[in-house]
């Protein structure tokens, strides 16, 4: 009898463990939640780590283009105006930051920065216009 009472203990504690635990998705969007002030973005665009990384690689192929173009001037401004966004808003993790990874939490970051920037697009996509 004891030992049935101490086996379902510990399968209701697992159990219940699990079904508090967020997904990946639900942290991140906690994250970009956190960052919003500290970035001046929109508080309702919370992207997930994968839309994060698009956007900052939309950006990166942006300036790339830019460079190639003959305007590496405005490409470095531009760029320096996300990292110096960037620091302002990352100077340290939010809390609701610390379950994610340096790479996610970065992306987050810089994605937010764009968004605090200005330059996004409806749905927080990256708008090189």
């Amino acid at each position: 009898m004891r030992r049935t009472t101490i086996l379902l203990a510990a399968v209701l504690l697992a159990v219940g463990a699990v079904g508090c635990s967020k997904s990946d998705e639900e942290k991140a969007k906690d994250c970009a939640t956190a960052l919003t002030e500290r970035t001046g973005s929109d508080s309702a665009d919370t992207p997930t780590v994968s839309e994060a990384e698009g956007r900052v690689d939309a950006l990166d192929e942006t300036l790339a283009g830019m460079a190639r173009a003959g305007h590496a001037g405005v490409a470095k401004d531009a760029a320096d105006a996300v990292e110096k966004k960037s620091k302002e808003g990352g100077k340290s993790w939010p809390e609701a930051c610390e379950p994610l990874a340096e790479d996610d939490y970065t992306a987050l970051l810089v994605a937010k920065a764009i968004g605090g920037l200005g330059w996004t697009g409806e749905g927080g996509e990256f708008d090189k216009n």
